[in-house]
């Protein structure tokens, strides 16, 4: 993987850079769909590349090694050719999966023991065989093992839980050292800074995951619960830390204002399944503020569902009918609201890269923000 940083706005710390692998260049600052089981969830591969047109989209180890099964990925060549999909692919460690499951699992030194939201199966992931699931998935970025703290959470608690994940991520790169690429292409590792909302622990971590001099970094841990202010505050302990040469992802984070408030930090990568999730619930993100199209001032509204044509739905079909579908529970209107959130993901970040290249992009970045911020 190679990483070129372009510019940095004079305003802010935003970055604008390419990052390229062996499945193509990824323009930063980026938004990666999350493709949790091999699937944008209700959006066909078609129109994800052809009117969404992301550069990577996200994969997710805890799901993928549950079903299909990595004996099945492994048989079909990765994931890339199990899904029909020729670009980028990131997957997260399972970490955040084995977080949210805290009624299913118990976290030890060696791993985490957990049972299936599925059947109640029990499993165990360990940095070595997360790692090995990572290899078979086969994704072009792939993250470390770590233990991701809830909010809010004991000081001694996340100090030790920092530490663990810290000796997790020297078992990872161990492992990997041992263990060859399984495709015809490389995989690049990024390991994950932890430390909830401490200031002094993010900065340990911070300079710890530095040390190792990974091909990029991650930022875990937050969009947990914790105010959006803790949230920047610690990405901008974080990233003052990490080396400038290498990209920075921030992980699961977050609304339109947050990313732009992240990238102004320094963030060079997103994902999220807020606007998936939200738009299967009616609630559509445009750049004047958020749209309930189940709402009934839309009923006869017969304008374009976003006039700014972000993606082929937005002229196509009015907000009438959008709230049309909804109202008779049509699968259809879940995913062209879902077509419509991603693709607003992605022209807003692709619209933060050409004010980052032009120099301006501070003061549009607060015009955005308190736009969005309206509902309409």
């Amino acid at each position: 993987m190679k990483f070129d940083l372009i510019t940095t706005d004079p305003g802010s710390q935003a970055r604008a850079g390419t990052i390229t692998t062996d499945h193509g260049t990824i323009e930063t600052p980026i938004f990666m769909p999350v493709g949790t089981v091999g699937s944008v969830k209700g959006v066909h591969q078609r129109e994800l590349k052809e009117d969404i047109n992301p550069d990577i989209i996200l994969g997710n180890t805890y799901h993928l090694y549950l079903r299909p099964q990595t004996e099945i990925l492994k048989k079909a060549g990765g994931l890339h050719k199990f899904m029909n999909w020729d670009r980028n692919i990131l997957t997260d460690s399972g970490g955040y999966q084995v977080y949210s499951l805290s009624e299913r699992r118990k976290i030890k030194e060696e791993g985490v023991k957990f049972k299936s939201h599925i059947d109640g199966s029990y499993h165990t992931f360990t940095p070595e065989n997360v790692m090995e699931i990572q290899r078979v998935i086969g994704a072009d970025i792939i993250m470390a093992f770590d233990e991701c703290t809830p909010y809010p959470c004991d000081y001694k608690y996340a100090k030790r839980s920092m530490h663990m994940t810290h000796r997790w991520l020297d078992r990872c790169m161990n492992h990997l050292e041992k263990t060859p690429y399984l495709y015809d292409y490389a995989q690049s590792f990024f390991p994950i800074v932890q430390g909830s909302v401490y200031k002094d622990l993010r900065q340990q971590s911070a300079e710890y995951i530095a040390s190792v001099g990974a091909e990029g970094n991650a930022i875990g841990g937050l969009s947990v619960g914790e105010p959006a202010e803790e949230m920047y505050a610690m990405t901008e302990v974080v990233t003052a830390i990490l080396p400038k040469d290498k990209p920075r992802y921030l992980m699961g984070v977050g609304t339109p204002a947050n990313i732009l408030e992240n990238i102004a930090l320094g963030i060079d990568m997103f994902d999220c399944v807020m606007p998936t999730r939200n738009a299967r619930n009616g609630m559509l993100f445009t750049a004047h503020g958020t749209i309930n199209i189940k709402n009934k001032k839309w009923q006869d509204d017969f304008s374009a569902i976003d006039e700014m044509a972000i993606t082929f739905v937005d002229t196509e079909y009015s907000k009438a009918y959008l709230r049309h579908l909804f109202t008779v529970n049509e699968l259809l209107g879940k995913q062209i609201a879902t077509i419509h959130n991603l693709g607003f993901y992605l022209w807003l970040v692709r619209e933060a890269r050409k004010h980052i290249l032009a120099g301006d992009f501070a003061s549009w970045k607060n015009m955005m923000v308190q736009q969005m911020d309206k509902r309409l």
